[in-house]
């Protein structure tokens, strides 16, 4: 779909009553509430109360809301709605319920899954309450769907986003950040382009502890309007840099969230099968520093890390990581506890 019709239009009650009833979530005279969810930056979500029920509705923006000029392709949406279709198959409790999907409107809904019941990774990690048997679980969900997926030829033909990945992932995140140092530039383009050219399995994209609801029969990943099928290794080095950048968010529980860094890394590396384990933690060894290096330097900077001598730790450790690449995820874990101290 293109970015035509309602996708330029600002959402509204009225619009979305429209795509409820062509979805067939609502009936003719129900009355809806609504209004929008803070936090989207990519997208416009909204919470809808339709008597005792509570939808969720997500529809992609053509263009981010940061600093520097971010466009994607809106066609994201259909993607990420196919992505919690596939994994839905393998792991149902990984996601959120499904209820419609609007191609008209370019939006998609699902059930709103309370707060109280399903408090948020990155709330918890910006606490200081790293539990390591979360990180464990994380790890687990994430090779699973990783496994459920990987060599198969149909998912693969479905979630051929290249071009989007590249501009959504890898054209942000690593080569952006190569414009602003040119010793680090060659490295940081190669990363990028050994990343899209590797096809293996289904990538969510935006593993995050912002994407993260901890339920009650584990996590639920949230986001994956990034979907792709290419390298697993992009997941898994996505979600360990947060617990690495966490550590200057909660200094005090800087151990805790390197220790949940371990688990994770032992987690997910046990239920790899789809290839050698040593071969795809290479890669996310590699590719974790100058993710690293993007969250201070790239185009989506972490709201958190604003003091100067924080960005030149990050820096310092990245570049020597970057400049001499590790084969194992630990060497990099080690490397920014020696920067931080810790």
């Amino acid at each position: 779909m293109g970015d035509d019709g309602l996708v330029k239009e600002a959402l509204d009650a009225a619009r979305i009553a429209e795509a409820l009833s062509r979805m067939g979530l609502i009936g003719p005279g129900e009355r809806l509430r609504c209004r929008p969810l803070p936090g989207g930056v990519s997208s416009d979500i909204w919470l809808v109360e339709v008597g005792d029920r509570r939808l969720c509705l997500k529809r992609a923006l053509p263009r981010l809301r940061v600093k520097d000029l971010w466009e994607a392709p809106v066609e994201r949406n259909a993607y990420e709605w196919a992505w919690f279709r596939t994994v839905s198959r393998i792991l149902p409790q990984a996601v959120p319920p499904l209820l419609g999907h609007d191609a008209e409107a370019g939006l998609f809904v699902m059930g709103f899954l309370d707060p109280a019941s399903y408090p948020l990774w990155k709330g918890e990690l910006a606490a200081g309450r790293a539990d390591a048997a979360v990180a464990e679980a994380v790890g687990a969900r994430l090779a699973l769907i990783h496994a459920g997926t990987a060599g198969d030829a149909e998912i693969a033909r479905a979630f051929a986003t290249d071009e989007a990945f590249w501009a959504i992932r890898l054209e942000p995140y690593l080569l952006a950040t190569a414009r602003r140092d040119r010793e680090l530039a060659p490295a940081l383009a190669r990363l990028a382009q050994e990343t899209a050219e590797r096809r293996l399995a289904l990538v969510h994209g935006d593993v995050s502890p912002k994407n993260i609801l901890l339920g009650p029969e584990g996590p639920v990943f949230l986001d994956a309007e990034c979907a792709w099928y290419g390298d697993p290794a992009f997941d898994l080095a996505f979600c360990l840099n947060h617990l690495l950048l966490k550590c200057l968010l909660a200094p005090v529980a800087a151990a805790d969230f390197l220790f949940s860094f371990e688990r994770l890394v032992e987690s997910y590396l046990a239920r790899v099968t789809w290839e050698p384990r040593e071969r795809i933690e290479a890669r996310a060894a590699r590719l974790l520093p100058g993710l690293f290096l993007a969250r201070i330097d790239g185009k989506s900077p972490v709201e958190y890390v604003t003091e100067e001598k924080e960005k030149a730790r990050v820096r310092r450790a990245a570049r020597a990581l970057l400049l001499a690449p590790p084969a194992r995820l630990l060497a990099v874990k080690e490397a920014w506890a020696s920067e931080i101290g810790s």
